[in-house]
């Protein structure tokens, strides 16, 4: 079985590689490499790198670049997850995983979390969307629960997203309308009413999963 064959370490790079691929969309370099992973010289992440290619993990495009062939075995857990920061409320016109933001980081499973996407939690505040969507397989968020969002400036019609409106973070049902755009609450608060807008605010991110709170 693949994964008895790989090592600690190789299990952390693997994480790492990961970490990287969500936080800036890319490998890193054996240099970044190798000071994430503590080493002295990028040999030694070089050396890692290589056992993951003989190992089938990895693979060397034709542009020397890295990609992953396969995924380790479901009982390597820690390789099975990626650090997803948990942010505050995000300021107009700032990047959503700006540092000032992040107030921790939180191992996610790879299967909510899927690389190379970017991703990001939040932790949601009042009631105004705690009524689930059957039609959707969507649970209902309720007042504590932490989101999984993944980072994108676009929605569908009909996705939950989170958007950002006059400096506060919302989650709110998206829906277009022709020229305009409707953030439609799903709440059993009948004091939640839509807010109708045109171009004056930004989607941060579509709504993948609501974790209870614990």
């Amino acid at each position: 079985m693949l994964a008895a064959t790989i090592t600690a370490k190789e299990l952390e790079a693997v994480r790492e590689i990961r970490n990287s691929l969500m936080r800036v969309g890319r490998i890193p370099s054996l240099r970044e490499l190798m000071s994430s992973l503590g080493y002295r010289s990028p040999r030694s992440a070089s050396l890692i790198v290589d056992k993951l290619i003989k190992k089938g993990v990895l693979r060397r495009k034709e542009g020397g670049g890295l990609q992953f062939v396969k995924s380790l075995g479901d009982d390597t857990t820690r390789a099975q997850t990626v650090d997803v920061p948990l942010i505050g409320t995000v300021a107009c016109g700032t990047p959503v995983l700006a540092e000032e933001n992040i107030q921790a980081q939180i191992p996610v499973s790879i299967k909510l979390a899927a690389p190379p996407h970017r991703y990001f939690l939040l932790k949601a505040k009042g009631d105004s969307m705690d009524l689930p969507c059957p039609e959707r397989g969507q649970k209902g968020i309720h007042d504590g629960d932490l989101v999984l969002v993944r980072q994108q400036t676009t929605a569908k019609d009909g996705e939950t997203v989170v958007a950002l409106i006059d400096d506060e973070a919302t989650i709110k049902e998206f829906h277009i309308g022709g020229e305009t755009f409707v953030l439609k609450p799903r709440s059993r608060n009948k004091e939640h009413q839509p807010i109708v807008l045109t171009k004056d605010f930004q989607v941060q991110g579509v709504v993948i999963a609501a974790i209870a709170k614990i």
